[in-house]
C-alpha cells in the first residue's frame, strides 16, 4: 500500500525547497518562498497570507511552526466518513471529467464498503460510450459485488433508478453510481445530472445521499475550476482526489475547502486496490515536510 511520503514525491520536488527539513526556512527570502509555493499550485490568496505572516509575524514562533499552523487551518479538521445505517441503500453519485479516475474510484469504494461488512452495488450509468459501463462491470466481478449497468443510448437516469430499485430488492447497503465522464462546459451533459438525482429520489426518498466529485490531482487548480462548475449544477458534498502520486501540483488541495466549501474525503495515493485512503490533513502536511525517509 502506498504512503503519503511516496505519493507526494513529485510535489516535494518543487515545494520541498520550502518544506524540506534540510531547508533553513528562517534565512530564505519571502519572495523566493512565494514563487515556490505558486509553482506547486498553492492558491495565490493563501500564498500571500503565508508571505505576510512570514515577513510580519503576529506571534513568536519559528517560520516552520507558523507555516504549519496556516496550512492546517486551511485544510480543516479530519472527517471520518461513515455510511449512515438509517439510509439503506446509502446512495453516492460520483461525478468528474473524462479520465479523472471515477470508475476505479467507485470500485475501490465498493471494496472498502465490503471490508467494513457492507453489501455494495456498483451502477454503471455511462450510456454515452459504447461499452461505457463495461469496465465497472469487470471491477464488480473482480471484487465480487452486485452490478447494474446500461447500454449505449439508454437513459442514464433510468439506469440509476434501476440500480436503486435492484439494491432495495437485494438488500444492498450501498449504491455507488458511476456517471459518464463529462466536461463542465457541455451543457446538455451537465443538465442530465439533476435529472439523475430526481430519478433516484423517486425510488428512495432523499437519494442520492452524497454527490462526490473525483478530481485529478495532475490538473492542479484547473480541477478546482471544473469542480465549481459541477457544484453549480449539482451541489457537491465531498471531494475525492486521485492520482496524487503522479502530480507535482498537490498544493491545489489547499484551495478545495475554502473555494468549494466541501471537504476532501478520500485521496488516491497509488494505483493499488487499497490505495484509496481517508484524507488526513495532518499526514498531508507532515509528508510535505519531508524528513528524507520513505514510508511503505
Amino acid at each position: 500500500m502506498a504512503g503519503w511520503l511516496s505519493a507526494l514525491k513529485k510535489t516535494r520536488s518543487i515545494i520541498g525547497q520550502v518544506f524540506s527539513s534540510k531547508t533553513n526556512l528562517e534565512e530564505m527570502e519571502v519572495e523566493e518562498i512565494e514563487e515556490i509555493l505558486l509553482r506547486s499550485d498553492v492558491p495565490a490568496r493563501l500564498t500571500m497570507e503565508i508571505a505576510d505572516e512570514l515577513e510580519y509575524p503576529t506571534r513568536k514562533a519559528t517560520r516552520r511552526e507558523r507555516l504549519t499552523d496556516i496550512l492546517m487551518k486551511e485544510l480543516g479538521e479530519t472527517l471520518d466518513f461513515q455510511w449512515l445505517e438509517e439510509n439503506k441503500p446509502y446512495v453516492v453519485m460520483l461525478l468528474g471529467i473524462n479520465g479523472s479516475g471515477k470508475t476505479t474510484t467507485a470500485a475501490k469504494l465498493a471494496k472498502k464498503a465490503m471490508g467494513e461488512g457492507r453489501r455494495p452495488m456498483l451502477c454503471g450509468s455511462d450510456t454515452f460510450r459504447a461499452a461505457g459501463s463495461s469496465q465497472l462491470k469487470l471491477w464488480s466481478e473482480r471484487i465480487g459485488c452486485d452490478f447494474v449497468g446500461g447500454e449505449m443510448g439508454h437513459d442514464a437516469a433510468g439506469v440509476a433508478y434501476n440500480a436503486v430499485e435492484s439494491a432495495i430488492e437485494k438488500k444492498c447497503d450501498v449504491v455507488l453510481v458511476d456517471t459518464a465522464g463529462r466536461m463542465h462546459t457541455k451543457t446538455p451533459l451537465m443538465d442530465e445530472l439533476p435529472k439523475m438525482c430526481r430519478s433516484m429520489s423517486k425510488r428512495r426518498a432523499g437519494a442520492p445521499d452524497d454527490v462526490w466529485m473525483v478530481l485529478d490531482a495532475s490538473l492542479g487548480q484547473n480541477a478546482v475550476i471544473q469542480a465549481k462548475q459541477f457544484n453549480e449544477v449539482v451541489p457537491l458534498t465531498g471531494i475525492i482526489v486521485t492520482k496524487l502520486d503522479g502530480s507535482s501540483k498537490a498544493g491545489f488541495l489547499f484551495s478545495v475547502r475554502t473555494e468549494l466549501k466541501v471537504p476532501i474525503l478520500f485521496t488516491g495515493l497509488g494505483e493499488g486496490e487499497d490505495d484509496l485512503v481517508p484524507f488526513d490533513p495532518q499526514e498531508f502536511v507532515n509528508a510535505l515536510f519531508d524528513d528524507g525517509s520513505e514510508d511503505s
